[in-house]
């Protein structure tokens, strides 16, 4: 994980439309005067702003993506957070190949096939996929890989970071005062609609992921801290009334910092059991990504 500065290039780059496009979404358009395949080769990564779709539609591998790239004509997808901006040198991996029309993309997916998406131009870097035929529409912004900053993508979208281990396992303990969550060793997250569910685990040292007995099940949610855009709050409401808050930092794309507000500890958690997201059943949901 790279810590950089997000900034938007300075040379902007456009897309050509043609004078009948109808404008579906009430959006303002920008013409330029450049080829399709300008616009969207000039770009090293297009993050997909989920949190914005519309539609009652979906395309797949765009809400299973955090970006994509357009690599002379070989699609990439950052699917994880875990490896984001080593993985693939940064565009991620291989997800299929893409053509073009003169103000269309046709996708050529590995796993979900074909889809045609037609490309609207919104700002300097910005524009909007629309599938007509769904009626669902995705909005995406354009970077470099060298002024993308991968640390901010992390803290958007933490809640889907907490769940690309299959468990995450206390490996210290700092300060504070003793407490009921001194006893806990393993957490676990996994998305359940509007409201995800976290367990926990009072095991300890253990091999097997699988024979982790699960003592506590509840909710949990993530909470901006004013004024620290890279530092958030972590709620764990339990299923008996109980609840912990903490403030959560990324230590690393493999190891996350707690600070319990209530005894001032400090627990520190690594992630076991890598989840890569590239097959059938997992994506993000627009309920969860509003959170953020």
């Amino acid at each position: 994980m790279r810590t950089v500065k997000l900034l938007l290039m300075t040379l902007i780059s456009s897309l050509l439309l043609t004078s009948c496009t109808v404008d579906v979404h009430e959006d303002v358009y920008v013409d330029n005067s450049i080829s399709l395949p300008q616009l969207m080769e000039g770009y090293d990564l297009w993050y997909v702003d989920y949190a914005r779709t519309t539609g009652n539609g979906e395309v797949p591998f765009l809400s299973r993506a955090f970006t994509i790239s357009f690599l002379n004509g070989d699609l990439f997808a950052n699917n994880n957070l875990v490896g984001i901006g080593s993985t693939g040198n940064g565009f991620g991996v291989a997800i299929g190949y893409y053509s073009y029309t003169p103000n269309t993309i046709r996708f050529h997916h590995s796993i979900y096939g074909f889809y045609e998406l037609e490309v609207y131009q919104l700002g300097p870097n910005e524009i909007k996929l629309y599938d007509r035929y769904q009626n669902t529409t995705y909005y995406l912004m354009g970077y470099q890989r060298s002024t993308f900053d991968y640390d901010r993508v992390f803290y958007d979208n933490i809640h889907y970071f907490l769940q690309e281990y299959v468990a995450w396992e206390k490996v210290s303990t700092i300060g504070g005062t003793t407490n009921a969550f001194d006893y806990e060793n393993y957490l676990k997250f996994m998305a359940g609609g509007s409201d995800d569910t976290f367990k926990s685990s009072q095991d300890f040292n253990v091999s097997n992921l699988n024979s982790i007995y699960w003592d506590y099940t509840g909710q949990y949610n993530i909470l901006n801290v004013p004024g620290n855009f890279y530092t958030k709050r972590l709620n764990l409401y339990y299923n008996n009334n109980d609840y912990e808050t903490f403030k959560i930092t990324i230590v690393n794309d493999g190891k996350i910092r707690l600070l319990h507000e209530n005894s001032g500890t400090i627990y520190e958690f690594i992630g076991r059991g890598f989840i890569p997201i590239m097959r059938e059943g997992v994506k993000r949901t627009k309920s969860e990504s509003l959170k953020k």
